[in-house]
């Protein structure tokens, strides 16, 4: 029970002391260029789905 003790006060010292947590303004930053490289990924994976839907249309149109 000692060791559990000593890794709960150990682990809430290093979060207190040693960690070093973004501003709120970094935070904000970040979240923006997550959102538009999720964006951005999103569309591309549109237009590669769009061109395959393109290329499984002409096979089934013209080959089946």
């Amino acid at each position: 029970m000692k060791k559990i003790i000593a890794y709960i006060k150990e682990s809430y010292n290093e979060l207190v002391y040693k960690v070093s947590w973004p501003t709120r303004i970094e935070l904000s930053n970040s979240a923006v260029i997550v959102l538009f490289a999720s964006l951005i990924i999103a569309a591309l994976i549109f237009v590669i789905d769009l061109g395959f839907e393109g290329v499984i249309r002409f096979l089934y149109e013209n080959v089946l």
